[in-house]
C-alpha cells in the first residue's frame, strides 16, 4: 500500500510537469487559466470538506480536528508569507504583469528558489492527503487524487512562465517541476506511513492539518488568481467553474462511499 501511495502521489504531481510543458510551449489564454484554476479550487474545497475534515471529526472528534485544522492553516499562512517576501508570489502569476505584493523592486523577476519552495508549500499538504486517504484499507480517495491532479495544472503553467520570464532555461525549469512531482510522491508516502502508526487522535489531527493548509492555500492563491482578471471580465464563467469543481468532487466522494 505504501508503494501505491507513492505512485498516486506521483500521478497527482505529474500535472505540474504537464502544466510546465504547456506554459513553455503552448500559448494559453488568460481566460483558460482562470477557469481551470477556479475549477481546481472548487474541487479542493469539496475534497478537504468531505474527505479530510469530516473524516477527521469522525475519527478523533472535535478537539483534535479543530486543533489540527487551525494549525495547518497557520503553518501555511506563515510559510507562504515568508516565501512571498522572497519572490515566490510569482509561482501563480501568469494572468498579467503586476508588481510583487511585498517588494515592488522584484517586479516579474521572482526568485527561482522561492518559486520552488512555494510550489512545495502548496503541494505537500495536497500530496500528503493522498496518502492519508489510503489509511485503514479505505482505498484511494479518488476525489482527493482528482483535486490534486487538477489543481496542479495551472500552477505548473504559471510557475514555468514566471521562471522563463526570470531567465531560467527551459530544461532547468522542467527539471525543477519534475523534482517537485517526485517530492509530491514522497509526501504522499510519508502521509501514509506516518498516519499508519498513529491513534485516532493523531489521525484526526494530521488529516485536519492537511485540510487547514489546503483551505488556506486555496483562499490565498488559487481563488484570488482566478478572479483577479478574468473573474471581472467573465463574472459568470469563473464562479460557475468553481461550483462545477465542488459538485464534481462531492459526487466522486459520495460514489466512493
Amino acid at each position: 500500500m505504501g508503494v501505491q501511495a507513492a505512485l498516486f502521489g506521483l500521478l497527482g504531481g505529474s500535472t505540474l510537469v504537464l502544466g510546465a510543458l504547456i506554459g513553455l510551449y503552448v500559448k494559453v489564454k488568460r481566460r483558460t487559466i482562470a477557469v481551470v484554476t477556479a475549477f481546481g479550487a472548487g474541487v479542493l474545497i469539496a475534497t478537504l470538506s468531505f474527505e479530510l475534515v469530516a473524516k477527521a471529526y469522525v475519527k478523533g472528534g472535535f478537539d483534535s480536528t479543530t486543533t489540527g485544522f487551525v494549525a495547518g492553516a497557520a503553518l501555511f499562512i506563515i510559510g507562504d508569507w515568508v516565501v512571498n517576501a522572497r519572490g515566490g508570489h510569482h509561482r501563480r502569476y501568469t494572468l498579467g504583469k503586476r508588481y510583487h505584493a511585498y517588494n515592488p523592486e522584484l517586479k516579474d523577476e521572482g526568485s527561482g528558489m522561492a518559486i520552488f519552495i512555494g510550489a512545495l508549500l502548496d503541494g505537500i499538504p495536497e500530496s500528503a492527503a493522498i496518502g492519508i486517504s489510503l489509511i485503514a484499507g479505505e482505498g484511494i480517495g479518488w476525489a482527493v487524487l482528482a483535486a490534486v491532479f487538477i489543481s496542479n495544472l495551472p500552477e505548473g503553467v504559471s510557475g514555468a512562465v514566471s521562471m522563463t520570464n526570470s531567465g531560467w532555461k527551459k530544461a532547468s525549469t522542467i527539471a525543477m517541476w519534475a523534482s517537485i512531482a517526485v517530492m509530491s510522491s514522497l509526501s504522499s508516502l510519508a502521509g501514509y506511513l506516518v498516519l499508519g502508526h498513529m491513534g485516532v487522535d493523531g489521525y484526526a489531527f494530521i488529516t485536519a492539518l492537511a485540510g487547514g493548509a489546503i483551505l488556506a492555500m486555496v483562499s490565498s492563491t488559487m481563488i484570488p488568481e482566478a478572479f483577479d482578471y478574468e473573474g471581472r471580465i467573465t463574472p459568470i464563467a469563473t464562479p460557475l467553474a468553481t461550483v462545477a469543481g465542488f459538485l464534481l468532487a462531492f459526487v466522486l466522494s459520495e460514489l466512493a462511499r
